[in-house]
């Protein structure tokens, strides 16, 4: 099949390139000039585990390609998806559905046949209704069907998912938009993936109550860490004797500074609005939400805790910045709350991630960005552990402990054992246990 796929921002980009190692023809299409000039020059403008090396594959074998306009891979293609960005709408929070409308008008001058056009973006529900008309308004004569197909990749993991997902969701009643579909994801029949199909609007919520439902999973145990820590339990513990009830599951049990990331903030967000409009408001998701925001601001309170109640003057070495690891994404990660908090009560902060640095220094002011973990650490009053990259789960304890002024870590990925650290010599806090 020939596939178009406007947007190469992550969703668009590691999609593309998975449905062209699937043996489908697929064209990526972009208005940002530079960043097609860079995936045509054999570059990758995300970071992405293993996505260089799909994406080399695919076009070494013809099989996918880039451009800037989209008319002529629209005009060939059996499917086309709309994979551009839906941010937060400002002031609302509403999701931003400029570019989705903006595409569905492009698409409408260029398509020729049946052409099945794919949601691939997050979307409120009743976004299909509105694509379709705005379709059917420039193209009256158009033969077209708009279908959802929400994505469900994790940023690190993402070619895995979508070779291997739990389940593929489609959103349509149009029977022949129902067998294309069903040709496009074939090759996931032979591991037997469910496909759900639905219809329209019911596709569109499944993917917001998915990520509200994860999101409330995961202030559910930062919660309870805060309860474990009142009362000497232990919230690592807590979550296994939970997580092994099959109604519940471990995963999405790990207690943190809070979620952050391109789709929980600003999909919980935009639920929330979608819920309110329609008479239907989601408070549990309301307080999740709340929740969340305080806790990145609370994380900051308990390094300075840890510190003796002032890091003013003091250095703070932060390891890890972007919201989870192998990821650049620094959307709403929760260092961009902690290290302004600690700055504005007057530390001094030197940070590094292994791959988020150049997208922090756009983002972070007045930090000190070094190039390793022992860097950071040197001459660093205190450790903060914000991110739990794997660089990070074996440092060497006696290098580290020669490079800070004092032996403490603030773990706020409980990626260490107390008593291991104890007997190093250091002074530890995490979250969630004794």
């Amino acid at each position: 099949m020939r596939v178009a796929m406007i947007g190469t921002g992550y969703v668009g980009l590691v999609s593309g390139a998975c449905f062209a190692d699937f043996g489908h023809h697929v064209t990526c299409i972009d208005k940002n000039e530079d960043k097609i000039a860079l995936l045509r020059s054999g570059g990758v403008p995300i970071y992405e585990p293993g996505l260089d090396l799909l994406v080399e594959r695919n076009v070494r074998e013809g099989r996918l390609d880039f451009a800037t306009d989209l008319s002529d891979a629209v005009r060939e293609a059996d499917v086309v998806f709309i994979a551009v960005g839906t941010p937060s709408r400002r002031g609302d929070g509403h999701a931003d559905l400029t570019y989705v409308y903006a595409a569905a008008e492009e698409i409408a001058r260029a398509m020729d046949g049946f052409t099945v056009v794919v949601n691939k973006s997050t979307v409120p529900v009743g976004t299909g209704d509105e694509v379709e008309a705005v379709i059917a308004k420039a193209r009256p004569d158009g033969d077209f069907a708009v279908v959802s197909n929400p994505e469900f990749l994790r940023e690190g993991a993402a070619i895995d998912d979508f070779k291997r997902p739990d389940r593929v969701v489609v959103g349509t009643e149009d029977e022949r938009a129902i067998a294309r579909m069903r040709e496009l994801y074939r090759p996931l029949y032979l591991n037997e993936t469910p496909i759900v199909f639905t219809s329209r609007r019911t596709s569109e919520l499944i993917k917001y109550a998915a990520n509200a439902f994860l999101a409330m999973k995961i202030t559910f145990i930062n919660e309870m860490a805060d309860l474990c820590e009142q009362v000497g339990a232990n919230v690592q513990e807590v979550a296994r004797g939970i997580g092994l009830d099959n109604r519940i599951g471990a995963k999405f049990l790990h207690a943190g500074p809070g979620y952050g990331g391109s789709c929980f903030p600003k999909d919980t967000l935009a639920l929330v609005r979608t819920a309110q409009e329609a008479g239907a408001p989601v408070r549990l998701i309301e307080t999740v939400v709340d929740i969340n925001d305080k806790r990145k601001q609370a994380m900051a309170g308990k390094v300075i805790a840890a510190a003796g109640g002032s890091v003013d003057g003091k250095t703070v070495a932060v390891l890890g910045l972007t919201f989870k690891p192998n990821t650049d994404d620094m959307r709403d990660a929760p260092s961009l709350d902690i290290i302004p908090a600690l700055q504005k009560a007057g530390a001094r902060v030197r940070a590094f991630d292994p791959a988020g640095i150049e997208e922090a220094e756009k983002l972070l002011k007045d930090v000190d960005f070094v190039t390793g973990p022992y860097l950071c650490a040197e001459g660093a009053d205190l450790l903060v552990i914000v991110t739990e990259w794997n660089e990070f789960r074996a440092l060497d304890f006696g290098r580290l402990k020669a490079a800070l002024k004092q032996p403490l870590i603030v773990d706020l990925r409980n990626i260490y054992d107390p008593g291991e650290t104890a007997a190093r010599g250091f002074t530890y806090v995490s979250v969630g246990r004794p």
